[in-house]
């Protein structure tokens, strides 16, 4: 998922999928470059440079080592039909945590920035906050009407909290494509968590749409290591 510098890929039709958004080029050993370009008139979705961020930090730390958490501020508005540049910086290795900062790039203005922890496999205590709602199993809901920004990913509506909900806060969603180890799945994962919103629920809150994201934080536990559905 990691290769050589060269062009940019330019996609059209159906676009890219999430594999290829995933897909960076390694110019230096802390110095990566996203893939492929596309045109969006919305402007580029803030989960993508989010997990490109990821993935770019994740190739710095040894192996063995999955994502923790990670803290991200949005900054300026990126442009999908440029590549962004992604600068790593190795702030600690520890004997058990990696942190690293990343800073993306586009036409020498910072759009995004990460800090990222990554943690060795540890044994520990095990708790569940809360329970994860009843709902519909996915094979017995429909897929979300209309197209959202995210490429690549089968999103399917269950019955939600408030009747009426323009926009959902419950939703069933998977990639379309394989995802080939752990790093990619917590790439994945990153991706889909900035389009929805809890939001939709909140008392004295009408509609809730798309929104534009200013901060952002992500916390990997075990039970998202697994491979299937995830739900929001």
């Amino acid at each position: 998922m990691v290769g050589r510098p060269g062009q940019a890929q330019v996609m059209s039709g159906a676009g890219p999928g999430l594999v290829d958004v995933l897909t960076l080029e390694r110019i230096e050993a802390d110095l990566f470059r996203s893939s492929v370009v596309y045109e969006d008139a919305f402007g580029l979705y803030g989960g993508q440079v989010a997990a490109q961020a990821l993935r770019a930090a994740a190739e710095t730390v040894d192996a063995g080592r999955h994502p923790h958490s990670l803290h991200g501020y949005f900054l300026s508005r990126g442009d999908p039909s440029r590549r962004v540049l992604l600068m790593v910086n190795r702030d600690r290795d520890g004997r058990s945590y990696s942190n690293r900062r990343v800073i993306a790039v586009q036409n020498g203005v910072v759009i995004f920035n990460m800090a990222a922890s990554f943690h060795v496999t540890e044994d520990g205590p095990d708790h569940q906050a809360h329970a994860m709602p009843q709902v519909a199993a996915p094979e017995y809901t429909s897929e979300l009407p209309g197209r959202t920004r995210m490429r690549g990913i089968e999103i399917r509506v269950p019955q939600q909290p408030v009747p009426g909900q323009e926009w959902p806060s419950r939703v069933w969603m998977r990639t379309r494509e394989h995802l080939a180890d752990e790093i990619m799945h917590a790439c994945a994962l990153t991706y889909i968590s900035d389009m929805f919103t809890g939001l939709a629920s909140v008392p004295g809150i009408d509609q809730v749409g798309p929104v534009t994201t200013v901060d952002h934080a992500v916390w990997f536990h075990p039970g998202t290591r697994r491979r299937g559905p995830l739900a929001d």
